[in-house]
């Protein structure tokens, strides 16, 4: 995981009203640790000062190409030098056109044009100047250079009009930064996500399910996506927004989400078990509601597909994770199930800790012990999780690589 006390952003402010969000986008970096410097158009400066900006920043913020704060007169040069991204937020359409076109008439322009670090920029305009022909080719043609388009969303926007070309809220924008700052651990990997709870209908309006919310799955989902890998999520039902560059698939049951599994999980690199998948369903449930009585009611529940067991079990199985949340005798219930499924990596948490909650503590089980992460939001120990999960899945496949080469040549 990326320490982000050890980056340096450049973040370019152009004339536009979503200049007010910027603020808040340097505040939210700078309460990272990042470091941020500001490289405002003049136009920007007619939305929000300088001294703003500074103050947010804790760094003077630069305006003029001809700086003479800069000893050799190359801020264009010198202020992009060291840093991880430039990111300009908000974007206008001129200024688009200028970085299409390779126009460089001022400090934020020609320091775009000489950088040696990605680019990404999240435009804001009025629908209508989204919508022009002119700016979807110079947004096509910074795609083809490898400019990261951030948004825009649709919106309200401060014409009174609404559409396309709002700017994405600071926080987005503030976790796609977080998002390509992250070591590409899984570059060009598949990885197969199961997350959420299932629910096992009893009749048409009542079901058996459990308080899962998903926070964890969807938190890992993210995190292998910004380690670079494609990601495949099977969701149960949450009310969760997934990651928009995973592709998704929703199901109820646990019968449709092992369907879903085993759809794509022979493509899979890597499968990550996160779901709280019910083990039990009703064995027939009814067509119609169950009327209330002053009888017991019993029902008949069989077993679910056990779907990780199902994946390690596979002539080919990917790379298998999966999660145990118990209540009691943590570590020797989940080792004794990693073991039981065959899996080599099992993470594990007590379930009264973790069901529902922003933060978590687990434990990792594999051949080599146990390690435990603490406590720390989801998000976080999501991306620890990946570069474990990462680092385990090179050394087997470099063990698996030289035992077939071993074999390979006992039979020469």
């Amino acid at each position: 995981m990326a320490d982000l006390r050890q980056q340096r952003v450049v973040l370019g402010v152009t004339g536009g009203i979503a200049a007010y969000k910027a603020a808040e986008l340097v505040r939210l970096l700078v309460k990272d640790g990042v470091e941020v410097q500001v490289v405002m158009t003049q136009s920007a400066c007619s939305f929000i000062t300088p001294a703003t900006m500074q103050a947010l920043s804790g760094r003077p913020v630069f305006t003029d190409m001809w700086d003479p704060r800069v000893s050799d007169n190359m801020a264009h040069i010198e202020l992009s030098r060291g840093a991880g991204l430039i990111v300009v937020a908000p974007a206008t359409a001129d200024f688009l056109a200028k970085l299409a076109n390779g126009h460089a008439d001022d400090l934020l322009s020609t320091l775009c044009m000489a950088r040696e670090c990605p680019l990404l920029v999240a435009p804001a305009m009025n629908r209508q100047m989204w919508d022009n022909q002119a700016t979807r080719r110079n947004v096509a043609q910074l795609a083809r250079d490898g400019v990261v388009i951030l948004g825009p969303a649709s919106g309200d926007q401060a014409c009174g009009e609404t559409g396309m070309g709002r700017m994405l809220e600071a926080q987005q924008i503030h976790d796609e930064i977080n998002s390509s700052l992250q070591p590409k651990l899984l570059a060009g990997k598949q990885v197969l996500i199961t997350a959420g709870p299932t629910f096992e209908a009893i009749d048409p309006v009542r079901g058996i399910t459990n308080r899962s919310s998903g926070k964890m799955g969807y938190a890992i989902a993210r995190a292998a996506l910004d380690a670079g890998a494609q990601v495949t999520l099977v969701s149960g039902p949450t009310n969760l927004e997934a990651p928009a560059a995973a592709k998704i698939e929703r199901i109820e049951s646990a019968n449709e989400m092992f369907a879903a599994v085993k759809k794509h999980v022979r493509g899979a690199d890597i499968y990550i078990g996160v779901a709280a998948v019910a083990d039990y369903r009703v064995a027939k449930p009814s067509e119609q509601k169950i009327k209330r009585t002053a009888a017991n009611l019993a029902l008949e529940l069989v077993p679910n597909p056990d779907i990780l067991a199902y994946c390690a079990g596979l002539p080919r199985p990917p790379f298998c994770v999966g999660f145990a949340a118990e209540s009691q005798k943590l570590h020797e219930f989940a080792d004794a199930k990693r073991r039981r499924k065959k899996v080599p990596l099992m993470v594990a948490n007590l379930a009264q800790d973790a069901i529902g909650a922003d933060d978590n503590e687990v434990t990792l089980l594999d051949d080599s012990g146990t390690h435990t992460l603490p406590r720390a939001p989801k998000t976080v120990l999501a991306r620890q999780l990946v570069a474990y999960i990462a680092k385990l899945y090179s050394s087997a496949k470099t063990t698996r690589s030289g035992t077939a080469k071993d074999a390979k040549d006992a039979k020469v």
